[in-house]
């Protein structure tokens, strides 16, 4: 029989089972996920990227932007920004400057971060100034997003 059917089989009814694949998420605060993962969606410099079971080795530097981790347990989302992620050989290895899971991001310092950006945009003339508080702020409404998708 064809391989799909197989799973179909042995798959409790009404749920298809999906391939999963080892997922690593690493920030300069530890990891923040190391499991079997079916599917990471995540924002990377040239567009959103898909990974999945048997995707072909990759190596991209991330945006900032929505993750989306699908396990046998369900979706998880996180705000992401900077860093890069690798597929090799199965392996998939997220290296974030920051990742926070929805239900951890504090709403309240995200909303401050944007408006302290939005003062410094408003009101600065340096251009290394404003290119930080653009950057500050596009982290700061990717937060406030991502958490209100909870």
């Amino acid at each position: 029989t064809h391989r799909g059917e197989r799973d179909k089989a042995r798959a409790p009814e009404g749920k298809q089972v999906m391939k999963e694949f080892h997922l690593q998420i690493a920030t300069p605060d530890g990891i923040r996920f190391d499991g079997a993962a079916e599917s990471l969606l995540v924002k990377c410099e040239a567009g959103d990227v898909e990974i999945m079971a048997g995707h072909s080795d990759l190596f991209s530097s991330l945006g900032i932007g929505r993750a989306r981790i699908k396990t046998a347990d369900g979706i998880k989302l996180a705000s992401c920004a900077g860093g890069f992620l690798t597929v090799a050989g199965g392996e998939v290895k997220l290296i974030a400057t920051t990742f926070e899971f929805a239900d951890e991001i504090d709403v309240d310092r995200a909303l401050a971060a944007k408006a302290g950006a939005e003062e410094t945009i408003k009101t600065s003339r340096d251009d290394l100034a404003l290119e930080k508080a653009k950057l500050k702020l596009s982290r700061a409404l990717n937060r406030i997003k991502v958490a209100e998708q909870k």
